[in-house]
């Protein structure tokens, strides 16, 4: 199983959308892929699900059906970790988000000091409650039997997220072409380190449940993908372009902890994929709930969208090769 979390703490740049065709692609070129909606505002489960089914799935409240159902033992401190749901979407697997999964920031954000903690019980139920996430996505891929795990968090720096990296073996980050995006990069690499390097510390302590999967927490960054940028004769327009530039030196130092070098030649190693706005392709994929590379004519794109729904394929294709690569995966 590998694991790969889409995290950026700037919100709006278009993370989720990109994890839901991700997903899609994948599954389209022969993967077996689970997403897994860590995200309290649930959008991932949105872009796979009609309201009528989360309906369903959060009937009452209770969550049985949805990722906090899941943890919802150690959120009552009754149990453990319970087989989670896994919502079949076109051969997809999808573990759906819960608003009520806020409720487990306070429960994750004490157990992450606690995992140090000198009485043995305290330590292990801290531990349990760490590696909740990734015995969650364990069993939801044993159950599917998948090649590949997306995981979409929310745009923040707290406890929920902190546990959803620490299940992540490796980390894409979505960035706009603008100032705030490249703000939340200098927050972000120093951040990942951080979180890398505590639960090197936590996962070495002899309190550690012989008995519990312990995530690597190896958080390794493969790279960044430039979002919704505009396109004039095939090149990003000068608005977009000047913050484009600013990015790949940042990168290396903030998030690789490389020493800051401005001046590279040629293209950015580190730069996964640029993709532009497919604008009024978007409300038709949604409407359809499917991905911009599925849309048929029967969903609205005809005339010149035909073209644009080939070349949101062929970018979302390379894309997936990108991943797949420096992910260690093979695409059938």
């Amino acid at each position: 199983m590998k694991t790969v979390a889409f995290f950026n703490n700037k919100g709006g740049v278009g993370k989720t959308t990109l994890v839901h065709h991700l997903a899609c692609m994948f599954s389209e070129l022969g993967l077996s892929v689970v997403a897994v909606d860590l995200d309290p505002q649930s959008n991932l489960t949105t872009a796979f699900l009609t309201e009528e089914r989360m309906a369903e799935l959060w009937a009452d409240g209770v969550g049985a059906r949805t990722v906090l159902g899941a943890v919802q033992p150690l959120l009552d401190r009754l149990g453990d970790v319970q087989e989670p749901h896994v919502e079949d979407i076109n051969g997809i697997g999808l573990v759906p988000g819960d608003l009520g999964l806020y409720a487990f920031e306070d429960r994750l954000g004490a157990a992450w000091p606690a995992c140090l903690d000198d009485n043995t019980a305290n330590a292990a139920d801290a531990f349990r409650v760490m590696t909740a996430f990734h015995r969650v996505m364990l069993r939801a891929c044993q159950a599917r039997s998948a090649d590949i795990v997306f995981i979409d968090v929310g745009p923040n720096l707290g406890a929920i997220n902190r546990a959803a990296l620490v299940a992540a073996d490796f980390v894409v980050m979505p960035l706009g072409a603008d100032l705030f995006s490249l703000r939340g990069l200098m927050n972000l690499g120093p951040k990942l380190r951080e979180w890398r390097s505590g639960w090197m510390i936590r996962r070495s302590q002899s309190k550690v449940p012989p008995s519990l999967p312990i995530p690597s927490g190896s958080m390794e960054p493969i790279g960044y993908v430039i979002l919704q940028h505009a396109i004039r004769q095939d090149r990003p327009v000068k608005a977009y372009l000047r913050w484009m530039e600013r990015i790949p030196p940042i990168y290396r130092e903030a998030v690789l902890g490389e020493q800051r070098s401005e001046a590279q030649g040629g293209a950015d190693p580190n730069m996964l994929a640029t993709l532009k706005h497919y604008r009024s392709l978007m409300p038709l994929a949604q409407d359809a709930r499917k991905p911009i590379f599925a849309l048929k004519p029967a969903d609205g794109a005809v005339g010149g969208h035909a073209q644009a729904v080939a070349d949101a394929y062929n970018d979302f294709k390379t894309l997936a090769g990108r991943i797949a690569e420096r992910c260690g995966i093979s695409l059938p």
